[in-house]
């Protein structure tokens, strides 16, 4: 993966809300949905308006929720996808993966010397 992917990714969680959505997501063991129209429906577990309440304190999917949504699946962080009426949501796990290997790579300062 691209250091640009990285650094999209990061941006991305430079965002309270989209911070709080992946970590609400990376939380959960499957993906979640919501139907287009906002009712909840069970999809392995979790549903998106689960993540609405954890963010907003709603259990309707919000344009602001979608919005990030929106932002956390351009930056590669997660997937987002139509099944019927349903968006199936779950974090990338290749992603975590990237930003992880990024942060390891990253050379390691020897406090004792900033002293």
């Amino acid at each position: 993966m691209a250091v640009s992917d990285v650094t999209a990714m990061f941006k991305a969680l430079g965002d309270p809300t989209r911070q709080a959505i992946f970590e609400f997501l990376c939380e959960r063991c499957c993906p979640v949905a919501v139907e287009e129209t906002g009712e909840v429906h069970q999809v392995q577990g979790v549903t998106v308006g689960e993540v609405c309440c954890h963010v907003t304190g709603s259990d309707k999917f919000s344009s602001t929720v979608s919005f990030h949504i929106k932002e956390l699946r351009l930056a590669g962080l997660i997937n987002a996808e139509k099944n019927g009426k349903f968006m199936i949501c779950s974090v990338r796990r290749e992603a975590v993966d990237a930003m992880l290997a990024y942060l390891s790579a990253l050379p390691k300062s020897d406090s004792s010397l900033c002293n």
